[in-house]
């Protein structure tokens, strides 16, 4: 098999052959690293790229393999981490020069799972400064593009994860979620990405950007490569403060589950009528409700509070605490920080503890309308963004604050939401959805997911990266 062969595999079509040991861990690793080499001086994916690491974890994967110590489904597995994610020993900068040179002397609690899951390190992957201010050209790395065309946006802020995921330069990669960092870049590089239900996944060792709204989770090629990289990363961790203390399902178990029977709730308000999203992202999500509906499931609009009132309160909250964690050193270091975040923390002062409080409460009230609305439906539906991506070099400084976000609700609600691609633009562009569950059915969604994708065309194109 050639190496750009190898680098499309899925991570559920590679994990048999590995285990079976028809191609070793060491020459998948090898496919990518040379494929890295290749691409990512145009996509800048990769802010540091773990050759050495990988090669000898690669090999100590084959030697197991070999020895009838089969790990599991990640073992050999080449994997990227956004460069927010400890790693012990090497730079984990969050692209700031603030941490230019931190090197931690530990693992996150999520890289520490997928190593003993024997995943195979590739490197660390391009943010935006401290997974907020971005995309920027003054950080100590340039912002990364989008392989479908590296002209575009990749979305933000875990935007290298994406685009490597996208472009086939890791088999899966870890994203963070606050406002919608995981699906934003998963709707404009057309892959798949999981924010599971706030506290599935521990935070431990990953750079914080607002306590109360941060969640980590998978970003791969498809959904059933979602669910496999959730089985090794979710559950209880006793020194994350806000993890649950829940048992975990075996998520790719009930992948073929399918949507038979179940109830749809369409929020077709967010996109068409809050705000007014581009033809194609109508027209795709039109689409998908009818792919739903012939898949035997019960699919009808439902009404929840106004998108703009869900923005409002996950930006005023996100705000505040991130000037909670940034205000010492940026008061004392500015210049350390790039333009775009640090206008952006100067917007952040602003915000009373009385805007604060009250934010939290209506919090309260907004999340109590996700739960109402679950209650009657298995699943919500909604689109992912606005428009395909748009051209890199011509986004505004305030982008996040100009119109609201369809991905904030759910960092707001805490709900497992899995992003999907489910169509394409006139110009090639990926679109895709949100599919929203129940807290913790981070299983029923990707199933929900799966037989999406099982009965569409979208996963079979790839972006024409050479």
């Amino acid at each position: 098999m050639s190496g750009d062969n190898l680098c499309r595999l899925t991570i559920q079509e590679a994990a048999p052959m590995l285990q079976r040991r028809e191609i070793s861990p060491v020459e998948l690793t090898e496919a990518f690293l040379a494929r890295i080499e290749e691409l990512n001086q145009t996509l800048a994916a990769y802010v540091c790229v773990t050759s050495d690491l990988a090669r000898t974890q690669a090999k100590q994967a084959e030697q197991e393999i070999g020895n009838g110590q089969y790990r599991g489904p990640m073992h050999g597995v080449p994997i990227g981490l956004k460069d927010i994610y400890a790693t012990k020993g090497i730079a984990t900068t969050a692209s700031s020069h603030l941490h230019v040179n931190r090197i931690p002397d530990a693992d996150a609690e999520a890289t520490a799972r997928l190593a003993a899951a024997g995943a195979v390190l590739l490197g660390k992957l391009t943010t935006h400064e401290f997974a907020f201010g971005g995309p920027s050209w003054d950080l100590p790395t340039p912002p990364a593009r989008n392989p479908w065309n590296p002209d575009h946006f990749t979305g933000g802020s875990s935007s290298g994860s994406g685009a490597a995921a996208a472009a086939g330069l890791a088999m899966g990669t870890l994203g963070s979620d606050t406002a919608g960092s995981i699906r934003m870049p998963a709707f404009f590089c057309g892959i798949a990405g999981l924010k599971p239900t706030y506290g599935r996944v521990s935070r431990r060792g990953v750079t914080p950007l607002a306590f109360s709204l941060d969640h980590c989770g998978p970003m791969t090629w498809s959904v059933a490569d979602c669910a496999l990289m959730m089985n090794a990363i979710a559950g209880y961790d006793p020194k994350d403060p806000a993890s649950a203390n829940l048992p975990v399902p075996d998520h790719a178990a009930t992948l073929d589950d399918g949507v038979k029977g179940k109830r749809i709730g369409l929020i077709k308000h967010f996109y068409d009528g809050d705000i007014q999203a581009a033809e194609p992202i109508k027209l795709a999500m039109a689409a998908a409700a009818k792919t739903f509906e012939s898949l035997g499931a019960h699919v009808e609009e439902v009404t929840l509070p106004s998108l703009r009132d869900f923005h409002a309160c996950n930006f005023v909250i996100m705000l505040a605490e991130a000037y909670a964690i940034h205000q010492a050193s940026i008061t004392k270091t500015p210049e350390k920080y790039g333009e775009i975040l640090r206008d952006r923390m100067m917007l952040a002062s602003f915000i009373t503890g009385y805007d604060y409080v009250q934010a939290t409460r209506m919090r309260t009230s907004l999340k109590a309308a996700v739960d109402t609305a679950l209650s009657k439906y298995d699943f919500l539906l909604t689109a992912g963004g606005p428009t395909p991506a748009p051209k890199l070099e011509q986004m505004p400084k305030f982008y996040v604050f100009e119109n609201p976000l369809l991905t904030s609700p759910f960092n707001v609600s805490g709900h497992p939401v899995l992003s999907v691609c489910n169509g394409f633009s006139d110009a090639k562009l990926p679109v895709g959805m949100q599919i929203v569950g129940r807290p913790f059915d981070e299983a029923g969604v990707l199933a929900a997911g799966q037989a999406f994708e099982q009965a569409t065309p979208f996963r079979n194109e790839r972006p024409m990266m050479q």
